[in-house]
């Protein structure tokens, strides 16, 4: 039986060195500031937006929110990021998505500056990141490789695979692996004999979007299993991309859902606000 990687505790951890930082940053004169845009009323991203409030002030950062209706123009919303790009208070900026349809979201993530793209999705920052030279890194992706490292679990010399290749998650998962000395492999929906190829890995991260799609069939005795889904079954329950009840009896390590990936990614950006809020102050 799988042990579980409790993204909880990994978090609590992550918050709590986060905590200590931006005190010693208030000793010093330097206070931490997030600046979160968003735009209508999607209820799932409501409840990020408030989640990453509370995470805040549990931290000590200092977190602006700028609700914009459901109409704002690509011009008004352009006009705020270039003001929040120039105001000093402001450390960190997180535009949520989804955007509403006739909102360029590339657009967006263009015009943050890339000092204060606490998501890392920037292109300068993404550069970065493929070249192993980075100040931030993608919230998800960073948040596993913490857990990783939180559980002792070795990467060096692992076959790792990823089975997803969105900007946000599966590029910068590939990334990060290789660069702690992992062999990886990309699959995606375009991949023959997936089965085949996830069955070698030492460590599988799931990033697909699909309820279930990783069966206990798929995965290698004692591997190390992360699902980074968020997905809703026919009851309305969450669940992730790998069926756990399968997975659990084969892995050694595993991820929840809830209770795993997620909370990684809001420490992370935490961590993130607090290395711009650093940066921007000449601080190591």
């Amino acid at each position: 039986m799988a042990k579980i990687i409790d993204g909880k505790v990994v978090s609590q951890f992550v918050k709590d060195g986060v905590k200590k930082e931006v005190e010693a940053l208030g000793k010093k004169g330097v206070s931490v500031g997030l600046a979160v845009i968003i735009v209508g009323s999607d209820p799932a991203s409501r409840t990020y937006v408030n989640n990453k409030k509370k995470a805040c002030a549990e931290a000590g950062i200092i977190s602006e929110e700028y609700a914009l209706p459901e109409e704002t123009t690509m011009q008004e919303l352009l006009s705020l990021i270039k003001e929040l790009n120039q105001k000093k208070s402001v450390n960190g900026i997180l535009c949520q998505l989804p955007l509403p349809k006739h909102l360029d979201e590339k657009l967006v993530i263009e015009n943050i500056d890339p000092k204060k793209d606490v998501d890392a999705f920037h292109a300068v920052n993404t550069g970065h990141i493929m070249i192993g030279d980075y100040s931030f890194l993608p919230c998800t992706p960073a948040g596993i490789m913490e857990m990783l490292d939180y559980y002792n679990i070795e990467t060096q010399g692992k076959n790792a695979v990823v089975i997803g290749r969105s900007n946000i998650v599966g590029k910068p998962m590939a990334m990060l692996l290789l660069q702690k000395n992992a062999t990886v492999t990309v699959c995606h929906s375009k991949t023959e004999n997936l089965g085949e190829i996830t069955r070698r890995a030492d460590i599988l991260v799931a990033a697909v979007g699909k309820e279930k799609f990783v069966t206990g069939d798929m995965i290698k005795d004692g591997a190390v299993v992360i699902d980074v889904g968020i997905n809703r079954n026919g009851e309305g329950k969450l669940c992730g991309d790998v069926d756990f009840e399968q997975a659990e009896k084969k892995a050694s390590y595993i991820t929840p859902v809830p209770g795993g990936v997620g909370p990684m990614t809001i420490a992370t950006l935490l961590k993130n606000t607090v290395t711009a809020a650093k940066l921007q102050n000449a601080i190591e």
